[in-house]
């Protein structure tokens, strides 16, 4: 019987997919254009598993788009903006290359704008999804804070993305949602808990920015133009929910103590109170007062499913979190001109302390050096010409380091001019069998309230060094009577003479029911090995070669700690010596 020939490349996957170029010429756009759409609407190129099939033969190096993606683009609003933009564009080219300067100016009035408030609005249905994807909104918006005023990027961008940051920054300090730093080569790692979701970023540091040339800015800007309409939208959420003024307004009060006399020396006018909002120096107005909120405290109930015990435990955990915010708390820090000040004064406003600097370094400083009251001066130098007796002097990592810890470390080890500890990082946890730095260990011990006295670990180590030496003269002792008993032998032997034969009793040998113990679970453990089939097998031994590559590794940095800790007694007994 006859039929319908069936042609090649017309069913199947073949369909699904289209070329880049076909999807270009689909919606009448040019390749910028293209890319900053996709971009926006988060559509991506896809690998097709059969991928001579859908390029109809043909091995060649293409780049494939779904094309119900591309369908889903034809009735995109903002595609009917991008034309008429490009049309803009040739208007004004026409207009300035004819001197029609009315017509330059009358274009300009009605350019061409388009909003991406729809896109984020069906990007991110709900808050929560927007709260889980804007860590890259984050990093990218604090990156281009920092850019330079160059020709790179627009001036506006710059702006918008370090006022969203200040922003951003003013809600973590009022919420006190920071959990976590790690000062890194790359930058300022933070994280942040809010409404239950932990959101890292990282913040670079303020060096003087140098463009590289083999990065595309023009990508970098369209994900930033995405990212700020989102930044805006998540951070009005957030300042609605702790009942905040937005955009955020200094507290009447707060503003009254930053009123300085001189401060048109600093700042223009217009410029001064955006200054003291990004100083963090200062409390945020609220829409209703403090004192006529109330502050009601909720009953605790177990969760459905959860026992008394997991229930005491999760309070604890709450109790942990709420002292662990307000570790700073009561605590008057002055921040020296050396130091890095958003940083450090974000994290010491978000843990509950009071934070200024010098006046000349910076708008929003709440007190001077000479106050009586201050606790702490971070200082980042060998040593400072006047110090004042009520205050420690401490270098930046102790905040850090504090914050981390969850608790406030001994000042002795961060003092001027002292060699640091090393800054750990709190992304790591370690797991079972995992090698823990000894750092690490004396910091848990202080969370558990035990005091580490580094005076009788120097004892110990004094006291190892001459057991260690009475060891080796007692080694040798029994060595030279041995040595005195076998030529004893010996010459008896030449001599003819037989040796002393001596009966000694025998002794009871207690066995010991724990090793029995151990003893039979091996065996059983053996036994159970042997009877596994060849696919358990073949599993159980990955898993054990896994286990014992990470002992492995444990032990090879023990050891190399333990080389480093040699070689450091022997310079100190060097020193001493």
């Amino acid at each position: 019987m006859g039929g319908l020939q069936k042609k090649k490349f017309e069913r199947g996957s073949a369909t699904n997919y289209i070329t880049r170029n076909r999807a270009r010429k689909k919606l009448m756009l040019s390749l910028p254009d293209f890319r900053r759409l996709c971009i926006l609407k988060g559509i991506y190129p896809h690998e097709p598993k059969h991928k001579k099939k859908v390029n109809k033969g043909s091995t060649a190096p293409r780049t494939f788009y779904l094309l119900k993606d591309i369908r889903f683009l034809l009735h995109e609003p903002i595609v009917s903006k991008f034309r008429e933009y490009k049309i803009f564009v040739r208007k004004l080219k026409r207009a300035y290359g004819k001197t029609e300067w009315s017509a330059v100016e009358r274009l300009k009035e009605n350019k061409p704008t388009y909003k991406l408030d729809h896109i984020v609005k069906e990007r991110y249905p709900t808050f929560i999804d927007a709260l889980r994807d804007i860590d890259d909104a984050l990093c990218m918006c604090f990156l281009f804070s920092t850019f330079a005023r160059t020709g790179k990027c627009h001036v506006q961008t710059i702006q918008l993305c370090r006022r969203l940051t200040v922003e951003w920054m003013n809600y973590v300090i009022t919420s006190r949602a920071l959990r976590k730093v790690f000062l890194s080569i790359k930058g300022i790692y933070y994280q942040a808990e809010v409404m239950g979701q932990l959101i890292t970023w990282l913040v670079p540091y303020q060096f003087s920015h140098d463009h590289p040339t083999d990065v595309d800015y023009r990508v970098m800007a369209t994900f930033t133009e995405l990212y700020t309409t989102l930044l805006g939208f998540v951070n009005f959420r957030l300042y609605q929910s702790l009942n905040l003024v937005y955009p955020p307004k200094l507290d009447s009060k707060a503003e009254l103590e930053l009123k300085e006399e001189n401060e048109d020396d600093y700042a223009m006018s217009s410029e001064s109170y955006y200054e003291k909002l990004s100083a963090l120096s200062s409390s945020l107005a609220r829409v209703v007062s403090t004192e006529e909120e109330e502050e009601a405290k909720l009953d605790q109930f177990p969760v459905e499913g959860e026992d008394m015990d997991k229930m005491e435990a999760r309070e604890k955990e709450q109790k942990q979190l709420e002292a662990q915010k307000k570790i700073f708390e009561g605590l008057k820090f002055f921040i020296n001109r050396e130091v890095p000040r958003e940083s450090l004064a974000f994290v010491i406003r978000c843990f509950g302390g009071q934070v200024s600097w010098d006046k000349s370094v910076c708008i929003g400083s709440t007190y001077d050096v000479t106050d009586e009251t201050i606790t702490h001066q971070v200082v980042d130098r060998p040593n400072v010409d006047k110090q004042y007796m009520n205050r420690y002097y401490i270098q930046p990592q102790w905040v850090y380091d504090c914050v981390n810890a969850k608790i406030l470390l001994p000042v002795e080890d961060y003092f001027l001019g002292v060699t640091l500890p090393p800054h750990l990082s709190p992304f790591v946890e370690e797991k079972e069998g995992d090698y823990v730095p000894p750092e690490k260990l004396k910091i848990m011990a202080l969370q558990r309230g035990e005091q580490p006295d580094e005076e009788e670990e120097e004892e110990e180590e004094e006291e190892e060094d001459d057991d260690d030496d009475d060891d080796e003269e007692e080694e040798d002792e029994e060595e030279e009577a041995e040595e005195k008993n076998l030529k004893k032998m010996e010459k008896q032997k030449s001599q003819g003479k037989s040796l002393e034969v001596k009966v000694t009793p025998g002794k009871l040998k207690v066995e010991n029911p724990a090793r029995l113990e151990q003893e039979e679970k091996a065996e059983e453990k053996r036994l159970a090995i042997m009877m596994m089939k060849k696919k358990e097998k073949y599993l159980y031994d990955k898993i054990m070669f896994g286990k014992k590559r990470k002992v492995r590794e444990a032990n090879k940095l023990a050891a190399k700690r333990k080389a480093h800790d040699d070689a450091e007694k022997a310079k100190k007994k060097k020193a001493r010596k």
